[in-house]
């Protein structure tokens, strides 16, 4: 029988600035979905926070996009905001609820959702991501090492299911147009495409030996639906591991390499994507560095046993070493580029206020050459 694995997260209000949920924020959205488990909506759930966003892990058997469960997620989100956010004064309270006019779908109003419909393996490990302070484009570099890199994923080489390749789904945030493309002998034409982070992204990832979906990530870009800038996008994504998949450490492999992503203070900066366990999931330093973390879970009847704190792991204390020394050196840059984004991204921030003040202020430059007046 078929289960639905749904991953919905929403900055809601954070405790001190955006750094990380106040645990009665956690209380009401355990009490929410707890109700929805025992009414039968859904078959179990899990929540937990990547720094300042409240996650919700849940299975059921209502298929993708189904009203009844963003319905769930959208109120839980709602009475989390009213309930405590609004009461504690806490920072930016209902931050990522854009829209009051909810329809039965959460997407394109704020909240992030990676889900997808399967067939329960006799054994069915899923790796759930969500990282906090970056954008959807930072799952294109792991999800190519973990689905088209056989240097980092020896399945591909070794195992018959996984050497028949996986199909990229890839959306063009700026446009909302997705295109497939099959690894390997696609790879160059996907690397094109996810190179370009801010625009790209993976959507999901599908084996090509049976058509059975690997890996869905969440794309939702909060400053396109606003026009301006409310908060990163903070995305999740979720892997199916193992049995016909990349294993476990293969899946957890590429982020061994703290890789440089967009997000960090006010969303405007790059920096190293950080690999930490739950209770370093709290963005103190610049409000970073962007960070993620990983939760393991083997899915049992429909049941969410686990979860494993991934990267709670002394094996990726090197790259938190080095994460910070990357962190470091992009930060001595200031308000540089390439520490900073560029103009294109720098748009939807509070960035154009300062230019508009300016805007009077420039000469033609033809009159360069002319004495200022001081």
């Amino acid at each position: 029988m078929k289960i639905t694995f749904s991953v919905i997260k929403a900055d809601v209000g954070s405790l001190v600035g955006h750094h990380r949920v106040h645990p009665k924020q956690v209380e009401v959205a355990q009490r929410e979905l707890q109700a929805a488990k025992a009414s039968g909506l859904i078959l179990d759930y899990y929540v937990t926070n990547a720094g300042d966003d409240l996650e919700l892990i849940m299975t059921h058997r209502k298929g993708a996009d189904n009203s009844e469960v963003h319905t769930l997620a959208w109120n839980t989100f709602k009475k989390v905001t009213d309930e405590v956010s609004k009461p504690l004064k806490l920072y930016a309270a209902g931050q990522d609820l854009l829209s009051e006019a909810f329809s039965g779908n959460v997407k394109g109003l704020g909240p992030g959702v990676a889900e997808a419909e399967f067939e329960e393996r006799p054994s069915e490990p899923v790796v759930v991501f969500m990282a906090d302070k970056t954008e959807p484009g930072a799952w294109n570099l792991p999800l190519y090492r973990i689905f088209a890199d056989p240097f980092n994923t020896a399945g591909l080489v070794i195992d018959p299911k996984v050497k028949a390749g996986f199909l990229f789904r890839i959306l063009d945030m700026m446009d909302d147009k997705f295109v497939d493309l099959k690894a390997p002998e696609e790879s160059y034409d996907i690397l094109a495409l996810l190179g370009t982070t801010g625009r790209y992204a993976v959507h999901s990832i599908w084996r090509r030996y049976d058509g059975e979906v690997a890996a869905v990530a969440s794309t939702t870009r909060l400053n396109m639906i606003a026009g301006r800038y409310v908060g990163k996008d903070d995305p999740v994504a979720f892997v199916r591991a193992q049995a016909g998949f990349p294993a476990v450490g293969e899946v957890l492999e590429p982020f061994s390499f703290p890789h440089l992503v967009a997000g960090w203070m006010r969303g405007s900066h790059v920096g190293p994507l950080t690999p930490v366990p739950i209770r370093y999931s709290q963005c103190t330093r610049f409000d970073g560095p962007p960070r993620v973390i990983a939760l393991g879970f083997q899915v049992n009847d429909g049941k969410l046993v686990g979860p494993a704190d991934l990267f709670d792991d002394v094996a990726f204390e090197y790259t938190r070493a080095k994460a910070m020394e990357i962190a470091d050196y992009m930060r001595r840059h200031g308000p540089f580029m390439p520490a900073r984004l560029g103009p294109e991204e720098m748009e939807y921030t509070t960035l154009p206020e300062v230019l508009a003040s300016l805007k009077d202020r420039f000469s033609p430059g033809k009159d360069i050459g002319k004495r200022p007046q001081v």
